[in-house]
Protein backbone atom coordinates (compact mmCIF):
# COMPACT_ATOMS: atom_id res chain seq x y z
CA UNK A 1 0.00 0.00 0.00
CA UNK A 2 0.95 3.75 0.15
CA UNK A 3 2.39 5.40 3.00
CA UNK A 4 0.41 8.78 3.99
CA UNK A 5 0.06 11.61 1.59
CA UNK A 6 1.37 9.01 -1.61
CA UNK A 7 -0.89 8.17 -4.23
CA UNK A 8 0.11 5.94 -7.38
CA UNK A 9 1.04 7.48 -10.52
CA UNK A 10 -1.41 8.51 -12.59
CA UNK A 11 0.63 8.38 -15.23
CA UNK A 12 1.69 4.59 -14.88
CA UNK A 13 -0.84 2.51 -16.87
CA UNK A 14 -1.00 -1.45 -17.13
CA UNK A 15 0.04 -3.32 -20.88
CA UNK A 16 -3.13 -3.65 -22.05
CA UNK A 17 -1.75 -6.70 -23.62
CA UNK A 18 -0.49 -9.68 -22.74
CA UNK A 19 2.52 -11.20 -23.52
CA UNK A 20 4.30 -14.86 -23.35
CA UNK A 21 7.50 -15.57 -21.85
CA UNK A 22 10.21 -15.32 -24.09
CA UNK A 23 10.68 -18.34 -25.73
CA UNK A 24 7.79 -19.66 -24.86
CA UNK A 25 4.67 -19.73 -27.91
CA UNK A 26 1.51 -21.15 -27.94
CA UNK A 27 3.38 -23.14 -30.96
CA UNK A 28 5.97 -23.97 -29.22
CA UNK A 29 3.99 -25.52 -25.54
CA UNK A 30 1.80 -27.84 -28.78
CA UNK A 31 4.74 -29.01 -30.35
CA UNK A 32 6.29 -30.36 -26.58
CA UNK A 33 2.45 -31.69 -25.91
CA UNK A 34 4.11 -35.85 -27.58
CA UNK A 35 7.14 -35.60 -25.45
CA UNK A 36 5.26 -34.86 -22.16
CA UNK A 37 2.89 -37.53 -22.94
CA UNK A 38 5.11 -39.73 -23.95
CA UNK A 39 6.59 -39.49 -20.74
CA UNK A 40 4.16 -39.81 -18.59
CA UNK A 41 2.44 -42.89 -20.47
CA UNK A 42 6.13 -44.80 -20.79
CA UNK A 43 7.82 -43.44 -17.44
CA UNK A 44 6.72 -45.94 -15.54
CA UNK A 45 7.59 -48.52 -17.58
CA UNK A 46 11.19 -47.38 -18.08
CA UNK A 47 11.59 -47.20 -14.41
CA UNK A 48 10.13 -49.29 -12.84
CA UNK A 49 10.42 -50.20 -9.22
CA UNK A 50 10.22 -53.15 -7.32
CA UNK A 51 11.40 -56.59 -8.21
CA UNK A 52 12.35 -58.11 -12.22
CA UNK A 53 12.69 -61.42 -13.40
CA UNK A 54 16.33 -62.41 -13.86
CA UNK A 55 18.46 -65.66 -14.67
CA UNK A 56 18.35 -68.50 -12.55
CA UNK A 57 21.88 -69.26 -12.62
CA UNK A 58 23.37 -65.91 -11.77
CA UNK A 59 26.04 -66.52 -9.36
CA UNK A 60 24.50 -64.18 -6.43
CA UNK A 61 20.86 -65.89 -6.72
CA UNK A 62 22.15 -69.38 -6.31
CA UNK A 63 23.85 -67.95 -3.10
CA UNK A 64 20.37 -67.05 -1.72
CA UNK A 65 19.05 -69.98 -2.57
CA UNK A 66 21.91 -71.70 -0.69
CA UNK A 67 21.17 -69.54 2.32
CA UNK A 68 16.97 -69.83 2.24
CA UNK A 69 17.38 -74.12 2.12
CA UNK A 70 19.66 -73.69 5.18
CA UNK A 71 17.83 -71.28 7.04
CA UNK A 72 14.34 -73.38 6.51
CA UNK A 73 16.23 -76.44 7.41
CA UNK A 74 17.14 -74.82 10.93
CA UNK A 75 14.19 -73.12 11.44
CA UNK A 76 12.36 -76.66 10.83
CA UNK A 77 11.53 -79.36 14.09
CA UNK A 78 11.49 -81.85 11.61
CA UNK A 79 14.75 -83.68 11.97
CA UNK A 80 14.61 -84.82 8.45
CA UNK A 81 16.47 -82.34 6.17
CA UNK A 82 14.91 -81.01 2.67
CA UNK A 83 16.60 -80.34 -0.47
CA UNK A 84 16.12 -78.19 -3.57
CA UNK A 85 13.64 -79.89 -6.36
CA UNK A 86 13.21 -76.86 -8.32
CA UNK A 87 13.20 -72.80 -8.58
CA UNK A 88 9.82 -71.65 -9.79
CA UNK A 89 10.38 -67.28 -9.79
CA UNK A 90 13.74 -65.57 -9.49
CA UNK A 91 13.80 -61.92 -9.37
CA UNK A 92 15.66 -59.04 -8.29
CA UNK A 93 14.51 -56.15 -6.47
CA UNK A 94 15.35 -52.82 -8.71
CA UNK A 95 18.24 -51.27 -7.81
CA UNK A 96 18.84 -53.10 -4.61
CA UNK A 97 20.72 -56.75 -3.89
CA UNK A 98 17.28 -57.77 -2.67
CA UNK A 99 16.33 -61.20 -4.05
CA UNK A 100 12.83 -63.00 -4.09
CA UNK A 101 12.82 -66.87 -4.86
CA UNK A 102 9.91 -69.50 -5.08
CA UNK A 103 11.13 -73.05 -4.05
CA UNK A 104 9.74 -76.47 -4.03
CA UNK A 105 11.43 -78.62 -1.86
CA UNK A 106 11.21 -82.13 -0.62
CA UNK A 107 11.89 -84.30 2.33
CA UNK A 108 14.82 -86.63 2.26
CA UNK A 109 16.25 -89.47 4.20
CA UNK A 110 19.18 -87.60 5.33
CA UNK A 111 19.28 -85.70 8.85
CA UNK A 112 19.32 -82.08 8.86
CA UNK A 113 23.43 -82.39 9.56
CA UNK A 114 24.10 -84.78 7.32
CA UNK A 115 26.53 -83.74 4.33
CA UNK A 116 25.93 -83.40 0.65
CA UNK A 117 22.18 -83.16 1.28
CA UNK A 118 21.52 -82.36 -2.31
CA UNK A 119 22.60 -86.01 -2.96
CA UNK A 120 20.11 -87.46 -0.49
CA UNK A 121 17.32 -89.62 -1.90
CA UNK A 122 13.42 -88.13 -0.94
CA UNK A 123 11.44 -90.25 1.28
CA UNK A 124 9.02 -92.13 0.19
CA UNK A 125 5.43 -93.61 1.20
CA UNK A 126 4.22 -92.07 4.44
CA UNK A 127 7.40 -89.81 5.28
CA UNK A 128 6.85 -87.98 1.70
CA UNK A 129 6.31 -84.57 1.79
CA UNK A 130 7.10 -81.52 -0.31
CA UNK A 131 6.47 -77.84 0.43
CA UNK A 132 6.46 -74.80 -1.21
CA UNK A 133 8.21 -71.52 -0.54
CA UNK A 134 8.65 -67.94 -1.55
CA UNK A 135 11.89 -66.40 0.42
CA UNK A 136 12.84 -62.72 0.22
CA UNK A 137 17.10 -62.63 1.25
CA UNK A 138 18.75 -59.44 1.39
CA UNK A 139 22.32 -60.30 0.17
CA UNK A 140 25.90 -58.37 0.92
CA UNK A 141 27.68 -61.42 -0.75
CA UNK A 142 31.05 -59.36 -0.36
CA UNK A 143 30.43 -59.18 3.04
CA UNK A 144 29.08 -62.97 2.92
CA UNK A 145 26.16 -61.36 4.80
CA UNK A 146 22.27 -62.43 4.00
CA UNK A 147 19.60 -61.62 5.89
CA UNK A 148 15.98 -63.83 5.36
CA UNK A 149 13.70 -60.79 5.35
CA UNK A 150 10.41 -63.01 4.69
CA UNK A 151 9.50 -66.53 4.31
CA UNK A 152 5.91 -67.99 3.49
CA UNK A 153 5.71 -71.69 2.76
CA UNK A 154 2.79 -74.01 1.95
Amino acid sequence: MWSSGERPNSSHTPPSVCRWPPGLTPGSMFSRAPLLLALIVLGPHVYRCGFVDIGKNTSFFRMCVEFAKFQFNQAQPDEYAYKLLWVGRSQREHLTWIYLMDLQMGRTICKKHDEDIDNCPLQEGPGEKQVGCTFIVDARPWFSQFTLLNSTCV
